[in-house]
């Protein structure tokens, strides 16, 4: 008895130590070694938001950059941070694993973020202080300067890359789906993980923009950089506590199997019982601790792979259970491409909305708020939201729809993707206010500080946080849960290549908006003088271009089918093994 209380004391997720030995759970795992991953993302989130936040300022002001080109610049880059995840899950689910993967990017990270804290420090890599007006006039930065300090950026770009998708999935990773008690604290993990990270945001957006706009920047990317070190050694110092999954090889290659299988036998009929697919055996499944996938009609297409033409090729032939796991990561593409524009909207919280601050009065008696702090709003409004929304909002809705979740998450995301549609609504409301001020006062054309409080800006960065409270918390939870067991850091990956792609689409449509509402000798939308623009248009069209991405994600989720539960599925394995055991005894007793 002694020995089973044992045995069932290990994690049955297939979890194990830097050794690759099964781990014991009082050991191992839970809040306790969540705690060391959660004060490293509060101190990584205080770094590159600590960048991010006044990057566009830094840009205007010290390398002398239009309004355009230092938003795109700032988009651009932020796009790339968001993107090479994808890179990193890949090293990590096919060759590293997550906690080596996680280790070695974040010494490029710290590289580049001391880097980059020279950049802004030395004389000879920065070009000489202008305070003119327009920065038309100024002397632009040299190319080795410039090469410099992109050159930070992006190194700390690669960092991240191998950081983002596996910090937030090791957190994860620290509860067994099939324990109770552990399930029912990983559906509030993202929640937590959410609220946590933010209050390092918070500290980036309100000190640290501080110092960068009043003390300098030396010191203003140097206190980042000494916070991230710090975090990455207690993240270190938590080592001996961490479950680790073992990395299951790559999923680009598994999912290119099932496709390239699918396509060679298009012509094959399906057999008319799944059972006749091809699947591995229970034994191998347990053996291995993984999970095994029962066939599903949707994407019927692809079961092709795992029919049976007599070829053991890997790429002619794919058991069920891969071929479910390719289905898994496609069927949630669609929902991908649903998020991009709400992360473009995303994408102005540090780029237009920070440029519209600069025009504002920021004065509360002797103090200067930094236009780049009105950020920390989005963080309060967010973090407030999280808090009334785990502890208020889910137990009442629990009562009503009987799901753990109170609401699906793709209903979570719903509401941040019309909340998004009212930001917009609001945001262009608020310039056409600001707009018609800067005309009763005369300062159109000569760009001039308006006699209007900067905190007339406040409901937009409010509003940003409380849909990001619904849906940026439901995308990484939703990511996460619909991967395939074996695919969780790249099912990872999509929530972060969101907010990639969005960027991307921001520098896109800026440059576009610009150079078209300049043509044949109009004035155009978007000036390096906001007091001329038109950000209200742009706003507007921004609300247009959100609805309708609304309506299309209607039509996506109401094909969308939500994978089986996993421990479930175990549960059935289990009891399919016992069944196939007992029968195999009772042979070998009818036998002798």
């Amino acid at each position: 008895m002694a020995v089973e209380e044992g045995m069932d004391d290990y994690t049955q997720d297939g979890t194990v130590d830097l050794k690759g030995n099964p781990v014991l759970r009082s050991k191992r795992g839970g809040w306790t070694a969540c705690s060391f991953v959660v004060v490293y993302e509060v101190f990584e989130r205080m770094a590159y938001y600590g960048i991010s936040s006044n990057l566009v300022l830094y840009l205007s002001r010290k390398l002398h950059q239009g309004t355009v080109k230092s938003a795109n610049n700032v988009t651009n880059w932020v796009g790339t941070i968001w993107v090479t995840p994808i890179l990193g899950a890949y090293i990590a689910d096919a060759h590293l694993g997550r906690y080596w993967t996680f280790v070695i990017a974040s010494i490029i990270y710290i590289s580049g973020m001391s880097l980059l804290t020279l950049s802004v420090s030395l004389p000879g890599l920065k070009p000489p202080t202008c305070h003119q007006a327009n920065v038309d006039n100024c002397k632009e930065a040299s190319t080795l300067q410039l090469a410099v300090f992109f050159g930070a950026l992006y190194t700390l770009a690669v960092g991240t890359g191998g950081t983002k998708p596996n910090i937030s999935t090791i957190g994860a990773d620290q509860f067994d789906d099939f324990h109770p008690k552990e399930k029912a604290h990983k559906l509030s993990f993202f929640n937590w993980w959410m609220f946590s990270i933010f209050f390092g945001t918070l500290f980036a957006n309100t000190v640290l923009v501080y110092i960068q706009d009043n003390v300098g920047w030396t010191l203003g990317y140097g206190l980042p950089t000494i916070g991230l070190v710090i975090s990455v050694l207690i993240f270190l110092a938590g080592t001996p506590l961490y479950r680790h999954k073992v990395p299951a090889g790559s999923p680009f290659t598994r999912m290119a199997m099932v496709i390239v299988a699918a396509i060679r036998k298009w012509n094959v009929p399906l057999p008319s019982d799944p059972k006749e697919l091809y699947e591995l055996d229970l034994e191998e499944y347990s053996r291995k601790g993984k999970f095994r996938i029962d066939s599903t009609p949707t994407l019927r297409f692809l079961n092709k792979a795992a029919v049976k033409t007599g070829s053991m090729d890997s790429w002619m032939l794919c058991s069920v259970t891969q071929v479910e796991e390719t289905k898994q990561m496609l069927r949630m593409i669609p929902i991908l491409i649903a998020t991009f524009v709400p992360s473009t909207m995303v994408a102005q919280i540090h780029t237009l909305f920070v440029k519209q601050g600069t025009t504002l009065d920021r004065h509360i008696g002797s103090f200067k708020i930094p236009p780049a702090s009105l950020a920390g709003f989005v963080t309060i409004s967010m973090l407030v939201c999280v808090v009334l929304y785990d502890r208020f909002f889910v137990p009442i809705m629990q009562k009503w729809t009987k799901n753990p979740r109170g609401i699906t998450l793709l209903q979570r995301m719903g509401t941040g993707i019309v909340l998004h549609i009212i930001i917009m609504i609001t945001a262009s409301f608020i310039e056409r206010h600001r707009l018609s001020v800067a005309r009763e006062h005369g300062l159109v054309e000569n760009g001039g500080q308006l006699p209007l409080t900067i905190f007339i800006l406040l409901p937009q960065f409010v509003l940003m946080g409380t849909a990001d409270s619904f849906l940026e918390v439901a995308k990484i939870e939703f990511f996460y849960d619909q991967a395939p067991e074996s695919m969780k850091s790249l099912g990872t990956s999509y929530s972060t290549t969101s907010l990639g792609i969005g960027n991307f689409l921001s520098s896109f449509l800026l440059s576009t908006v610009s150079r078209i509402t300049r043509k044949h000798g109009h004035q155009g939308w978007i000036l390096n003088n906001l007091n001329k623009s038109h950000l209200d248009y742009y706003y507007a069209f921004f609300a247009i271009l959100n609805f309708l991405n609304f309506l299309f994600f209607l039509i996506v989720i109401k094909f969308y089918v939500y994978k089986a539960e996993v421990s479930d599925s175990m549960h059935v394995l289990t009891e399919e093994l016992k069944v196939m055991r007992l029968k195999a005894s009772n042979q070998e007793e009818s036998t002798e």
